[in-house]
């Protein structure tokens, strides 16, 4: 699969992002891929390959570009036992600091730069996300109806909240189908009763689940949050759910 480094215009700057896609001289559908709170790094050019290697154009912008172009922070080859609470302290003043405004703001630039790529078809795009991502991938949606087609979400950060901008006080906007894999310890069951209530108002195609045997971080084969059948059954839902959406079945 082709790969290129590519830098995102944006209202604060430039984003360094990567791209994949498959090398075949065709156009094919628009997948914007959020990180989750490590970034990019080699796995996630690994799952933007898989993906691509289904027949989509996968953009991986770094969320924390206002901070320096990615790894923002050193990264260890893998992230578990000590160095997790370490690589947390230095992460969270970034996570902070990505605010509801500042996602949306990016989603604009995101949206319009990915569409706007000669190796990507027209019509609407996916969202996806891991971690955090999941949370500014059901932003994306919501802010822009008429452009994403599927959202799918992978033990998501916090999308039930009592912010009044919280992600599930958004679902009425959304016109995407909607996936999202809950790790074991992701949500309180109130949480999830909340989410699945406003989804289900807002009418609102999904899906909500949660992968048996999971913890916070099971699609990273680099962290000890990681677990093969759940990534396989990430695959098994967001591989339909795209098929359906973006027709590249």
């Amino acid at each position: 699969m082709p790969s290129k480094t590519l830098q995102i215009p944006t209202a604060d700057g430039q984003a360094d992002a990567f791209a994949v896609f498959p090398d075949d001289g065709e156009r094919h559908p628009g997948v914007l891929l959020h990180m989750d709170a490590f970034g990019p790094r080699p796995v996630l050019h690994e799952m933007a390959q898989q993906l691509a290697s289904h027949g989509y154009y996968v953009l991986v912008p770094n969320l924390f570009y206002r901070h320096g172009p990615a790894p923002v922070v050193e990264l260890p080859a893998h992230i578990g036992g000590d160095n997790r609470q370490a690589l947390f302290a230095q992460l969270m003043p970034l996570i902070k600091a990505h605010t509801a405004d500042r996602a949306l703001r990016d989603a604009d630039a995101y949206l319009t730069f990915l569409t706007a790529q000669p190796e990507v078809s027209a019509g609407p795009v996916a969202a996806i996300g891991y971690c955090m991502g999941a949370v500014v991938a059901m932003r994306t949606a919501a802010a822009h109806p008429d452009r994403v087609a599927a959202v799918a979400g992978f033990h998501p950060g916090n999308l039930v909240t009592d912010a009044p901008d919280s992600p599930h006080r958004l679902v009425p906007e959304l016109t995407a189908q909607v996936h999202l894999g809950l790790a074991e310890n992701d949500m309180r069951s109130e949480a999830i009763s909340e989410l699945n209530q406003a989804l289900d108002a807002a009418g609102v195609g999904y899906t909500c689940e949660i992968y048996p045997g999971t913890v916070h971080g099971y699609t990273m084969s680099d962290t000890d949050a990681y677990n093969p059948s759940a990534l396989q059954h990430h695959w098994d839902r967001l591989l339909p759910l795209l098929d359906r959406t973006l027709g590249n079945s």
